[in-house]
């Protein structure tokens, strides 16, 4: 057997079967089969890219085999996904592709289902990625692209609304979206800075926060500054979300209460803490989930950072606090390229769930906040019902004063037109943060 292509398949077959995040089930299988350098990186490949490109596979797959996949097994399903992504979206020869596929098949289905699987992969290559694309893409611009970068369709046309006129960087968008990113870590204020970071790790400085380092890849969590806490893997989107929080004016003195209501898995709470930890202020984190409060407390634990087990739509935490955050739940569609499955888990249903639990989170933020205080409502999605819509509806109904969030992110260009502020990973190499800042009437 062939340990990479072993790997991938399992985790193709993790996905598919019990809803899992490929991202979690990757890790843990090549610990397990001791997969490292190169193997361990072409499994990588195999299975975050299979992961990603899963509209785009399945169509040539029922071309080639005849059939709608639902007609297809399960676990076949996975091994033509894996030679289908291997012949269309990498350097990998033909030969090795189909071979390597049908030994898969062979060994765990027998000679029949073998050859089907040597059948449709070789009409799958009798064709490049590009005339696959102009053989079964639709005819309209956006379902064009969303098949040739493999985005369902309502994803693509909602990102092509939020670029509004600029929706003609549609392509680009897409395709950042299904590139390999780079790791972002975080280097943390007070302990060490992100030059030392870099020096450290070998990596490079990032452009925006003050406390990012792009890692080209390998295990983050391998490396000595990370494990002992100086430093955690954070995008920088993230990182400038909560820079922005503390950077807000405020009408009247910063007292140091700060909260953040919408806390796990920790990352934004950390960061808050390091900082809030310089001038003697502190930080309440709000998570609902056990289980993720204690990956909060294990992101924030040497920090002055109280987590609280509460939904934040009724903490019971006192009012009065200076600044809060509500990095809101959202669909996630800014975040896709680090999550591969992602994409073709999210529906347009989900959105209408979602915008409700915002509307009420961001209300429940009004309430704890004292009059000058400040709001910094983000996501990590452009998609405009979770955005701009929310933040407008916010200060209709409750009377915010709205700040200009792109003078809280100094240095960064082309965020757009204001007030609210949007990241976009063609643009700045980040995930596709938004972030609106409300501030409380005195």
């Amino acid at each position: 057997m062939d340990p990479p292509r072993s790997v991938a398949r399992d985790v193709l077959r993790a996905v598919r079967e019990r809803d899992a995040y490929a991202n979690l089930v990757l890790p843990a299988l090549l610990r397990e089969r001791g997969l490292s350098g190169r193997d361990a990186a072409l499994a990588t490949e195999l299975a975050y890219g299979a992961c990603r490109t899963l509209g785009l596979l399945d169509a040539v797959i029922a071309e080639g085999a005849g059939r709608p996949i639902e007609e297809i097994d399960g676990p076949l399903l996975d091994v033509l996904r894996l030679g289908v992504y291997q012949l269309l979206r990498t350097r990998i020869g033909a030969h090795a592709a189909v071979d390597t596929s049908v030994a898969l098949a062979r060994a765990e289905f027998g000679t029949g289902k073998a050859g089907f699987v040597n059948a449709v992969l070789r009409r799958a290559g009798e064709k490049t990625t590009e005339q696959w694309v102009e053989a079964l893409a639709p005819a309209d611009p956006v379902g064009r692209l969303a098949f040739e970068y493999a985005h369902p369709v309502w994803i693509a046309q909602a990102f092509a609304d939020a670029l509004g006129a600029r929706a003609g960087e549609l392509g680009d968008v897409l395709a950042a979206d299904d590139a390999r990113p780079l790791v972002h870590l975080v280097a943390r204020p007070g302990d060490i800075t992100a030059e030392e970071l870099a020096l450290v790790t070998g990596g490079e400085e990032g452009r925006w926060s003050p406390y990012a380092v792009y890692l080209d890849g390998g295990d983050p969590g391998k490396l000595e500054p990370v494990r002992e806490g100086m430093a955690a893997v954070q995008d920088e989107g993230s990182q400038l979300v909560a820079l922005a929080l503390t950077r807000a004016a405020l009408d009247g003195p910063d007292d140091g209460r700060w909260l953040d209501l919408c806390a796990g898995p920790g990352g934004k709470a950390a960061l808050l803490g390091a900082l809030a930890a310089i001038d003697g202020f502190r930080v309440d984190a709000v998570e609902p989930a056990a289980h993720r409060a204690e990956l909060v407390r294990k992101a924030v634990h040497d920090l002055p950072v109280d987590v609280h087990v509460a939904d934040g739509r009724a903490s019971g935490l006192n009012p009065g606090y200076d600044r809060i955050l509500v990095d809101a739940p959202c669909t996630g569609l800014g975040a896709l390229r680090r999550r591969p499955e992602a994409r073709w888990r999210r529906t347009p249903a989900d959105v209408r769930e979602l915008v409700v639990l915002q509307r009420e989170l961001l209300t429940a933020a009004w309430d704890l906040l004292r009059p000058g205080g400040v709001v910094l409502y983000s996501t990590c999605s452009p998609h405009l019902p979770e955005t701009v819509s929310i933040v407008a509806d916010a200060v209709r109904r409750l009377g915010a004063e709205q700040l200009d969030a792109r003078e809280l992110l100094p240095g960064v260009t082309d965020v757009g037109d204001g007030p609210g502020a949007q990241l976009w990973p063609h643009r700045h190499g980040t995930d596709a943060m938004f972030l609106a800042a409300l501030r409380k009437p005195r």
